[in-house]
């Protein structure tokens, strides 16, 4: 897939900061002493690590991010903090990452894992980088008729062609990611939270997937029409418009989105949690330049 566009995702920056903050409120009343360094996995524009640094003014805080984009977006939109290009996959496998804090006290990342081949398998070991908390969410809405109409439209003739078998990212629930967190020394806070966003303009769930979920098959198609000159993708664009018209239809008030998402706080409560519940600790750690 070919980068990111910042812009695109900020378009709705009140309702996706939402999840961030109410993550962030459970970290702060996890009983830990606030942390002096924080790596935010999957920072993106770096509009919400920006709002760490603002609750720990003191704290070090890096953002990793793998999109080049979002990455020089986050440099230019926050000159003060520090950003570092980077893959979530090398910072589970121990790498020892330029820039980026070796032991942080806080891990944290916001929609972004379920980006993660195996995201699940990896969880222990991003709570083993954390000095004292992993926390992280994830939207849990790969069910939902934003996506559903999104597979189905993508299926059709002629853009299955172009875009292949589209990719159902199921997350987990609250209770598997608590098993998977859970182990001695650790106390973990697992929930969700459906948030009903109100959207306003012209087709706006269609320019809210556009951002995040979409984007697979959007590159997909824009990659064919430069291949082979056609015009697939605004001729996607109007019919999976069209169909989350009908599955959103616009009220007087705008036009509500239903949006799940699940979260989870892991917090080392005692000893016994050197490593992650699962984890391979410190051990065999290789360098990242």
């Amino acid at each position: 897939m070919s980068d990111w566009s910042p812009t695109a995702y900020l378009r709705y920056t009140d309702e996706r900061s939402r999840p961030f903050a109410e993550l962030l409120a459970r970290v702060t009343g996890a009983g830990t002493a606030a942390p002096a360094t924080v790596l935010d996995l999957g920072c993106g524009p770096g509009h919400l690590t920006a709002l760490v640094r603002d609750r720990w003014p003191g704290a070090v805080v890096v953002g990793l991010d793998a999109s080049p984009a979002m990455i020089e977006q986050a440099r230019a939109g926050d000159p003060d903090g520090s950003y570092v290009l980077g893959d979530v996959r090398d910072v589970a496998a121990g790498a020892l990452v330029a820039g980026l804090p070796e032991r942080p006290d806080l891990v944290i990342s916001n929609a972004t894992l379920q980006w993660v081949p195996g995201h699940r398998d990896l969880l222990a070991r991003l709570a083993a980088r954390a000095a004292q908390t992993f926390a992280f969410s994830v939207p849990g809405n790969h069910d939902a008729p934003s996506h559903r109409t999104l597979r189905e439209v993508a299926g059709r003739a002629p853009y299955a062609d172009a875009v292949g078998p589209v990719e159902r990212r199921a997350v987990g629930d609250p209770a598997e990611y608590l098993e998977l967190l859970a182990g001695p020394g650790w106390s973990v806070d697992a929930w969700e939270t459906t948030y009903t966003h109100v959207l306003d303009g012209e087709d706006p769930v269609l320019r809210w997937i556009s951002a995040t979920g979409a984007q697979p098959v959007l590159h997909a198609l824009d990659a064919h029409d430069a291949t082979h000159g056609t015009g697939l993708r605004r001729r996607f664009d109007a019919d999976l418009g069209a169909a989350l018209r009908e599955a959103y239809p616009r009220r007087p008030f705008g036009t509500p989105l239903e949006f799940r998402r699940v979260f989870a706080v892991a917090t080392r409560s005692g000893t016994g949690a050197d490593d992650g519940p699962a984890g391979p600790g410190r051990d065999g750690r290789t360098v990242v330049a």
